[in-house]
């Protein structure tokens, strides 16, 4: 190594636009309450006001928040100048899309639609009305993961051979009512994060083995999956995701592990331990030739990474960065990834020989 290892030194924050421009925000769930406008109050970006049809939520939010209410998406969508953040359910994005003006910049809630399909549709109009796009995918930008990242460019690492996500917790599905009914849940709502960060880490894999499946205790779909994501013969990369572990904190988890050929790297992601209020996140390295070092993190995952998420998008808006992280374009390619883990999970798996008859 050409230099000693710094945890201090390493980036968590994406530089801030110099003229941040208005949001307007489609949605009045919980995740804008939770995460966005935090994020947007901490980043210092201005909010020129929210939509959504039920306007009894909209008006509560709005009120919380000190923040303007649009009576009508075509009023909230012509705001001139405006970043346009879509925090709706998925199957709203489309239409959403085809009313913002030519040319815009807008924020993607995750999923890119319901479907591989609806992603496709959605990245259709995307290019059809020239948006600058990108989808929310905004685990990229955690402080822990933009450090990590740094790390790994930085060579500390070496190269990434094994990859391990292991969650094993109990999630609140009850917060997010519209998820009943909907065919496909835990990886395309929660493990498309992972799956979404995996692919910005060590790129497209060949191919996925999945088996995503419910629990007796819940009404949704999807609650727990598996997945082994394909990259060949010198990278292993393996997705334990549990969100039915309701025995108590004592054994619950929910971490990375990342392993290169000359060092290593470990990741708590507290969010997700007694979500919403969650713990606090965590990373570790061992560098080359080092000893295992804490970062000390300056923020945690949520609401940081939605700050450092609508930082990009802002500054490429304006031109100030040159690369639109996360943009529809690129986020095709994890929808892809989630639909072929979905068909993974649908086909048989490779039966077992059967004992020759004695």
């Amino acid at each position: 190594m050409t230099k000693s290892f710094d945890p201090r030194r390493l980036q968590q924050w994406w530089p801030r636009p110099a003229a941040p421009k208005p949001i307007v925000i489609f949605g009045a769930g919980s995740i804008v309450g939770d995460a966005h406008l935090p994020a947007y109050r901490k980043g210092g970006f201005p909010v020129a006001g929210i939509y959504d049809p039920n306007r009894v939520k909209a008006e509560e939010l709005a009120a919380q928040w000190g923040i303007s209410v649009f009576a009508t998406c075509e009023e909230a969508a012509a705001v001139e100048g405006a970043i346009f953040d879509l925090a709706t359910p998925p199957a709203a994005h489309a239409g959403i899309l085809s009313q913002l003006p030519q040319g815009a910049s807008v924020l993607i809630q995750k999923p890119m639609g319901g479907d591989l399909a609806q992603a496709t549709e959605i990245l259709s109009i995307c290019r059809a009305r020239d948006l600058r796009a990108a989808v929310n995918f905004q685990l990229r930008f955690a402080p822990m993961m933009l450090a990590l990242k740094d790390a790994v460019r930085e060579g500390y690492l070496g190269d990434i051979v094994d990859f391990d996500a292991w969650l094993a917790l109990s999630t609140p599905w009850g917060l997010w009512p519209f998820l009943k009914g909907l065919p496909r849940i835990e990886i395309a709502m929660h493990s498309i994060h992972y799956f979404d960060f995996v692919r910005s880490l060590l790129g497209n894999p060949d191919g996925v083995h999945a088996k995503t499946v419910g629990h007796p205790n819940h009404d949704v779909a999807q609650t727990r999956t598996a997945a082994i994501l394909d990259y060949g013969d010198k990278v292993r990369c393996v997705l334990s995701v549990n969100h039915d572990h309701d025995f108590g904190r004592k054994f619950q988890a929910c971490e990375f592990r990342i392993s290169g050929t000359r060092g290593a790297a470990y990741i708590k992601l507290g969010i997700n331990l007694d979500y919403p209020r969650g713990e606090p996140d965590a990373l570790w390295i061992k560098p080359d030739g080092g000893d295992w070092s804490e970062v000390e993190l300056e923020g945690s995952w949520f609401p940081d990474a939605f700050v450092n998420r609508m930082a990009n998008l802002q500054r490429f808006a304006c031109g100030e960065d040159m690369e639109l992280v996360g943009s529809a374009e690129d986020a095709w390619h994890t929808m892809a990834l989630v639909e072929a883990a979905y068909q993974s999970s649908a086909a048989p798996a490779t039966p077992l020989a059967t004992l020759p008859k004695a």
